[in-house]
């Protein structure tokens, strides 16, 4: 049975290739099309994957003894912002494949390092340090996606995968993405394959006892849902019933 880190690195792989597909037949004018992030472009989405893809490589290619020259986010995100669009979109490809090359050429025994990522109090496991990119790259490979087809789903097997991570070692980021108090009730929503329950925290499991609130829809439009991505135009076949509305929901997840 693959390990999450292996279903984790396979996904990455897949959106990877979904991209390196997409990314060299979009047009100049696609690319400056607006994505599913309302303040990016298409190229924009894929500039930042491609400087995300950079320094998310740099803590675990130190990790592993690999000699990085130092760079600090802003110069890196200074440069990225500059390029052309088609530079970004080319330069996308190519960072994001380092990234994987790095992650894909680590021994078992380097899997076992900790993360130091620089944005987190302490280390952590390379497990969440892969499920923070994928989170990222998922919802921004969608951006990018539905940007050119507005019909574009989440990779369904990210979205069942980050399901699984939101419900373990990255239940910590909905208690930064979230916003619980703005519901007055509490809520235990019946989602496909566990539950999202709203507190004073949300949290993710992979059940639920006496839901208040089931939520019809595939699990890709879960991870929207939790990532701000879940809007009107963008929701259809999706209803939810019980002590909640839909609207209610997406004010618990604005989004990044």
């Amino acid at each position: 049975m693959s390990t999450l880190v292996d279903r984790v690195v396979a996904a990455l792989r897949a959106n990877h290739d979904d991209l390196a597909a997409l990314v060299p037949t979009l047009s100049d004018q696609q690319l400056r099309g607006r994505s599913g992030a309302a303040e990016w472009t298409v190229a924009q989405a894929l500039s930042h994957l491609g400087s995300g893809a950079e320094i998310s490589r740099k803590p675990i290619a130190i990790a592993a003894g690999e000699h990085v020259e130092a760079e600090d986010n802003q110069s890196i995100w200074a440069r990225w912002n500059a390029a052309s669009p088609a530079d970004q979109a080319a330069g996308f490809i190519k960072h994001n494949a380092a990234y994987l090359d790095t992650v894909d050429g680590l021994s078992a025994e380097q899997r076992d390092l900790q993360i130091d990522m620089g944005i987190l109090p302490q280390p952590v496991p390379l497990v969440v340090a892969l499920g923070l990119r994928l989170n990222e790259v998922a919802s921004h490979s969608w951006d990018v996606r539905v940007g050119v087809d507005p019909s574009a789903t989440l990779d369904p097997d990210s979205a069942e995968l980050l399901i699984d991570l939101f419900a373990g070692p990255l239940g910590f980021l909905l208690g930064f993405s979230s916003k619980a108090d703005q519901l007055e009730q509490e809520v235990r929503l019946a989602i496909p394959g566990g539950s999202i329950e709203i507190t004073d925290a949300v949290t993710v499991a992979d059940a639920v006892d006496d839901p208040t609130a089931t939520f019809e829809g595939p699990a890709e439009a879960v991870v929207r849902l939790l990532t701000g991505r879940l809007g009107a135009e963008h929701a259809a076949g999706v209803t939810v019933t019980g002590n909640v509305t839909l609207d209610e929901l997406r004010q618990v997840f604005p989004g990044y």
